[in-house]
């Protein structure tokens, strides 16, 4: 039971991030800045696998504000990504 209690609040919860991911830029009111810069780079996996069945989700934001929403960005991917393959490599090391 708990079990499917966590699937099921995960799908949930996946399901409403979908709101807060980077579009084509057709319905933008405000330009995104470095803070949604920073979100969308934390969510760049899920826009990826999205972006295959809607054509409309995009990894980066169209419409946004420049220089400050690409270090956001980057910032959060390399940060994710890097900070795995710096872990990986510690306990690597420990084991020989």
């Amino acid at each position: 039971m708990k079990k499917t209690l966590l699937i099921v609040c995960m799908l949930v919860f996946a399901i409403a991030l979908t709101g807060c991911l980077p579009n084509d830029g057709t319905y933008i009111i405000n330009k995104a800045g470095f803070f949604w810069g920073v979100w969308h780079g934390w969510m760049a996996p899920l826009s990826l696998i999205l972006g295959f069945f809607n054509h409309t989700t995009r990894i980066y934001e169209v419409s946004n504000t420049g220089w400050f929403y690409d270090l956001g960005f980057y910032m959060a991917v390399i940060s994710g990504f890097g900070g795995f393959s710096l872990s990986r490599r510690k306990n690597k090391r420990d084991k020989d």
